[in-house]
C-alpha cells in the first residue's frame, strides 16, 4: 500500500505543471487559437516566479509574477495573431523560442549579479509552496497523504481547472467563447465582440501556463535556479489537450497519468525488472507522440477540436 501511495503522490507532483499548461492551452484553443508557445510561456513564468520569489521573499508575489509573465507572452501572441493576423503556428513556435531565450537570459543575469555559481530561493518560500499538512485530514490513512498533504500549487491547479470547466460549460461568456471557437463569423453576427474575447482568454490562458512554469523552477528544481527547468513539459501539455478532449476536468486525470509515466523509473524495482533509465525518460514523449497519431486517425466529432482552431478570423470575409 505504501508503494502505491508514494507513486500516486509523486505522480500528482510530477503532473501538476502539465495541468496548468493544458488548462491554459484549452482556453487558447477554445478561443480558436492553436498556441504552440506553451513551452515559452511556461519558461517565462518559471523565470519571473523565481526572480520575484528570490528578490521579495514572498510566495504570493512569486505566483502573481509568474502569471503576469505568462500573460505577457500570450499578449504578444494575441497581438500578432488576432490583430495582425500572423500565422498561428509560426507565431507559437516563435513564442517558444523567445520565451526560452528570455528566461535563460534573465536567469544568467541573476547568477551574474549574485556573484555565485548557483541561486537558491529563501527557505521560507520553498517551505510555503512545498507540501502542506491539513489538520486532521492529513492524518487519514492512505487518502490523507494523497489528497491532503500536497503543495499549494496542486490545490490551486485543480481549483483553476474546475473554475475553467464551470466557466466554459455553465456561463454565458463561456458559451460565447465556445461559439467563437466553432464559428467566429456567427458569433460576430450575434453581437459578440470576437476580438476582445480572444484577447481576454488567450492572455488568461497564458497566465495559467506561467504559473505552471513557476512550479517547475520553484518546486521541481528544489528552489535552485536551473536553465530550461520546464524541459519539454509545454509540448506534452499541448498533446495532453487532445488526450483530455478539450475538457479541463479530464485534464486533471490526464496530467496524473502523464505524471505517473514521468516518475515511474523511481518506483520500478531494479532487482526485478532491468530497464535502462533512458527508456523511462522517453516514455512521456513516446506517449505524447502516440496520442497525437491516434487522435489524427480518430474521426469522432464528439469532443473534437474547435472548428476554427488554427485559423485567423477575417471579419471582411463574413
Amino acid at each position: 500500500m505504501d508503494f502505491w501511495v508514494n507513486l500516486i503522490s509523486a505522480a500528482i507532483l510530477a503532473g501538476i505543471p502539465l495541468l496548468y499548461g493544458t488548462v491554459g492551452e484549452i482556453l487558447n484553443e477554445k478561443a480558436g487559437h492553436l498556441n504552440l508557445g506553451v513551452e515559452g510561456m511556461m519558461a517565462m513564468g518559471a523565470c519571473a516566479g523565481f526572480m520575484a520569489g528570490f528578490y521579495t521573499n514572498n510566495a504570493i508575489v512569486a505566483i502573481i509574477a509568474a502569471f503576469l509573465a505568462g500573460a505577457l507572452g500570450a499578449a504578444i501572441y494575441a497581438l500578432l495573431t488576432v490583430t495582425f493576423k500572423a500565422d498561428q503556428n509560426v507565431t507559437g513556435l516563435t513564442l517558444t523560442i523567445f520565451g526560452l531565450g528570455l528566461s535563460n537570459f534573465f536567469g544568467e543575469y541573476m547568477l551574474t549579479n549574485s556573484g555565485s555559481s548557483s541561486l537558491k530561493l529563501p527557505t521560507e518560500i520553498t517551505a510555503e509552496l512545498n507540501s502542506v499538512s491539513i489538520p486532521v485530514l492529513s492524518d487519514i490513512p492512505v487518502v490523507g497523504k494523497i489528497l491532503f498533504s500536497q503543495s499549494p500549487f496542486v490545490y490551486l491547479g485543480v481549483l483553476i481547472a474546475v473554475l475553467v470547466f464551470i466557466y466554459l460549460r455553465h456561463t454565458k461568456m463561456g458559451l460565447n467563447l465556445r461559439t467563437i471557437g466553432e464559428n467566429p463569423a456567427a458569433a460576430d453576427a450575434l453581437g459578440i465582440n470576437v476580438t476582445a474575447m480572444k484577447y481576454i482568454n488567450v492572455i488568461i490562458g497564458g497566465g495559467i501556463c506561467g504559473i505552471g512554469g513557476a512550479y517547475c523552477s520553484i518546486i521541481y528544481c528544489g528552489g535552485v535556479w536551473m536553465a530550461n527547468s520546464v524541459n519539454g513539459l509545454g509540448w506534452i501539455a499541448v498533446a495532453l489537450v487532445i488526450f483530455a478532449s478539450w475538457s479541463p476536468l479530464r485534464a486533471i486525470g490526464g496530467s496524473l497519468v502523464f505524471g505517473a509515466f514521468s516518475v515511474l523509473k523511481y518506483y520500478v524495482p531494479k532487482d526485478v525488472i532491468t530497464i535502462p533509465n533512458a527508456i523511462f525518460d522517453m516514455l512521456p514523449f513516446l506517449i505524447t507522440a502516440l496520442v497525437l497519431v491516434i487522435s489524427s486517425i480518430r474521426q469522432s466529432k464528439e469532443n473534437a477540436q474547435p472548428a476554427s482552431c488554427g485559423t485567423n478570423y477575417f471579419r471582411e470575409d463574413r
